[in-house]
């Protein structure tokens, strides 16, 4: 069997293209599967749709989540109920391919790899500034998670039971399933595929996002901010000491010492080193305190495949 999970999050400009497309690929692949639609606290028209949709869809499963919790919790929640032998996860924005599922299916049987993941071949599509920022993206991500993650590999890919069960004896709420993924040391291979623009609607995946995801993916895998703030202190105070130094010498040497403006650069430079190890060991706290609260990555309101479509309360791993 084979699960299709799809996070959403105010869609209803698409979802009249994506359903349709998304059901003729599934249709045509010829075996047992769910279409699990996680509907993430969205506030327009979306819950709306799928429920028409599913009239005369069995095979479409609706997961409404109560409030927005976010991307990578909304994928968690479709991961926690699909059933599937394989795991597909796709966006509803159609700039993924659902007729690629197919090839991702063939590929994992004929290749006995746990994962599958789908590679941009270019990013045309993008901006410059998103192609460079992704560039920089996946260069740190392999630089903190390991060689193992893909270049340019989103969260379009297909995984086996056995990975998806891996996944979650995961404990950690800040999930950034690009690097988690490929961290769990599966066997994997990749299909190229050309990213189309967004079929209809705008991204729900602004700028500062696009950032927190970045800051998730550093914190998740590595310390080296935190001995970046202890070689920023070194390096300090190896300043302050030669600069100290300089100054004794030339005070009992008679030579004018340097004035306000050195002494206030100085001030302003190593308070800027402060705050900067501050914030970095700021976010070190906030994790290790949201990780300690244990509360749920979401709450259910309405899942159409439980019994008697009972709301549910979902609680973190």
């Amino acid at each position: 069997m084979l699960s299709v999970v799809v996070p959403m999050f105010d869609e209803e400009e698409v979802l009249p293209q994506t359903l349709p497309r998304m059901r003729a690929a599934l249709d045509g692949i010829g075996c047992d599967y769910e279409l699990i639609c996680v509907d993430d606290g969205s506030k327009d028209s979306t819950a709306t749709l799928l429920k028409a949709a599913r009239a005369g869809w069995p095979q479409l499963r609706i997961v409404r989540l109560r409030a927005n919790a976010g991307h990578q919790a909304a994928l968690t929640a479709g991961l926690d109920v699909s059933v599937g032998d394989y795991v597909v996860t796709i966006d509803a924005d159609l700039q993924d391919p659902p007729e690629l599922i197919a090839t991702m299916l063939a590929r994992a049987a004929d290749e006995d790899v746990d994962v599958v993941y789908a590679i941009r071949s270019d990013r045309t599509s993008d901006t410059a500034f998103k192609r460079i920022t992704a560039g920089l993206y996946y260069r740190m991500a392999r630089r903190v998670a390991g060689p193992q993650v893909p270049t340019h590999a989103g969260d379009f890919r297909l995984m086996s039971r056995a990975a998806v069960d891996a996944l979650h004896t995961l404990p950690e709420r800040h999930r950034v399933y690009r690097l988690l993924i490929p961290w769990l040391g599966f066997p994997s291979t990749t299909v190229s595929y050309t990213r189309d623009v967004r079929a209809a609607g705008t991204t729900k995946y602004p700028l500062t996002k696009m950032f927190r995801l970045a800051a998730d993916s550093i914190t998740s895998f590595t310390a080296a901010p935190l001995r970046l703030a202890t070689w920023l202190g070194i390096t300090g105070f190896v300043v302050c000491l030669v600069m100290g130094t300089a100054s004794v010498v030339a005070y009992f040497a008679g030579a004018t010492v340097p004035g306000w403006a050195s002494i206030t650069v100085a001030v302003m430079f190593l308070g800027a080193v402060q705050l900067l190890c501050l914030g970095l060991l700021g976010e070190y706290v906030a994790r290790l305190y949201s990780e300690m609260q244990r509360r749920p990555l979401y709450f259910v309101a309405e899942d159409t495949g439980s019994p008697a479509n009972a709301p549910l309360r979902v609680q973190a791993p």
